[in-house]
């Protein structure tokens, strides 16, 4: 139960950050009267969007890789990322913020108001993306300390006796070598 656990964690909060990035680079707004040429994407409106989506990803990965309590921090961490991207989701939408970026852009029209409407869909999937992540987070908090960890290879194995008379050995063939011996001379 706690791989599947894990795994469907995994899919779910990478599904949130992958509809955060994919939803920064489509066109939130079209511009009337101009076919939609130069309309805004996502993240010309909330730069935010891709950097909290990268690192909600990369919190997926350390999740994997830690246990206990840094487990928990890396939780709490893409659940701020899930917030952050659900708050530039939200100033995105503003209509100062659409109207600030097409005056900056558009020198025909200058100062004048440009008639722009909003295309709901992926603001919708960035908010829907940004819900996936604070929720991966909130759960990687709660239930992560019950999840599997990364295989004991991966661990320090110093303190198994097997170990200790490998590195004895490794130890040795180096020792042999500083002296000038050649380990590998069988007289």
């Amino acid at each position: 139960m706690g791989h599947r656990e894990l795994w469907g964690w995994v899919g779910a909060t990478a599904l949130g950050c992958v509809l955060v990035l994919f939803a920064a680079s489509r066109a939130w707004v079209r511009v009337l009267g101009q076919g939609g040429a130069g309309a805004p994407i996502g993240a010309d409106l909330s730069p935010v969007l891709t950097p909290v989506a990268l690192a909600g990803l990369a919190g997926i990965v350390a999740v994997l890789a830690t246990k206990g309590a840094g487990r928990r921090v890396v939780g709490a961490l893409i659940a701020l990322c899930g917030v952050g991207a659900a708050a530039g989701t939200w100033t995105a939408l503003s209509g100062d913020t659409v109207d600030g970026w097409l005056r900056e852009r558009n020198v025909l029209h200058g100062a004048a108001g440009i008639p722009w409407e909003l295309t709901p869909l992926w603001p919708a999937v960035a908010a829907v993306g940004a819900a996936l992540m604070v929720a991966g987070g909130i759960v990687a908090v709660v239930r992560g300390g019950m999840w599997a960890g990364m295989s004991a290879r991966y661990d320090r194995t110093a303190d198994k006796p097997q170990a200790q008379a490998q590195a004895q050995d490794d130890r040795a063939l180096w020792d042999a070598l500083d002296r000038g011996d050649d380990p590998t001379d069988s007289r």
